[in-house]
């Protein structure tokens, strides 16, 4: 069955060209000209995937990725606008988008993007992957089959690259992992890119995993990045 992608993008043609392109890489498409339209129709059902343009009439494009991801931690959603400062793209991100694509791109490009943030969301892609066995540090446990995360035995909310990135710490346990790195393992940016993406991202993990009252921390590592720890014994 098609994975189905909302799209929101004020300018017809765009927003034409998106759609068209997804359609024929094998994706139901639906279309709307605003956020509210969009967000509306997520109301009623969720789709796979959604790509939204920041500026537009009504609901910005930052607001509705913000009301998404408070509906839903899983629901993998791609910015694009023509808005290309890292400011632009850190706030994009810190509102829980999962990637941020710039205008004018490649269709090719976004249809990259929209089908490897698809596997990373999916059981399957998991699968394919080689990664069925849980994840564990401590307290906290991933299943990467599921895309389910539990700390304590309760469930921890966590949008897919929130996911990735704790999955990529635990695995690389041993170690402490570069911002640079991360950036390019999660989000396929530059080394050069500005690593606040990252810090960001650790932040909104960080009350995520302090709201649950878990021993396990995201220490940094000051000039470098970040490592697990955990006041229990590890998993």
């Amino acid at each position: 069955m098609p994975q189905t992608i909302y799209v929101a993008d004020d300018e017809k043609n765009i927003r034409e060209l998106i759609s068209a392109f997804l359609r024929r890489e094998g994706f139901d498409v639906e279309a709307f000209s605003s956020g509210d339209a969009l967000l509306a129709a997520c109301g009623k059902s969720l789709p796979d995937l959604v790509v939204l343009d920041i500026m537009m009439p009504g609901m910005d494009g930052l607001s509705v990725c913000s009301a998404l991801r408070r509906a839903s931690a899983q629901l993998p959603i791609i910015i694009v606008s023509a808005k290309d400062s890292p400011y632009d793209r850190v706030t994009g991100l810190t509102l829980g988008s999962d990637d941020y694509l710039v205008k004018p791109f490649l269709p090719l490009e976004l249809a990259a993007r929209v089908k490897a943030l698809l596997r990373r969301a999916s059981a399957e892609g998991a699968a394919e992957a080689g990664q069925r066995g849980e994840l564990e540090y401590g307290p906290l446990k991933l299943s990467p089959e599921l895309r389910a995360a539990e700390l304590d035995g309760e469930n921890l909310p966590l949008t897919p690259t929130e996911f990735d990135f704790l999955a990529y710490l635990i695995r690389n346990r041993s170690r402490a992992v570069s911002r640079e790195e991360l950036l390019e393992t999660l989000w396929q940016l530059d080394r050069q890119a500005d690593t606040r993406a990252a810090d960001d991202l650790v932040k909104r993990l960080r009350r995520k995993l302090r709201e649950k009252g878990g021993a396990v921390r995201i220490e940094t590592v000051w000039g470098y990045g970040f490592r697990l720890s955990c006041g229990g014994a590890e998993g």
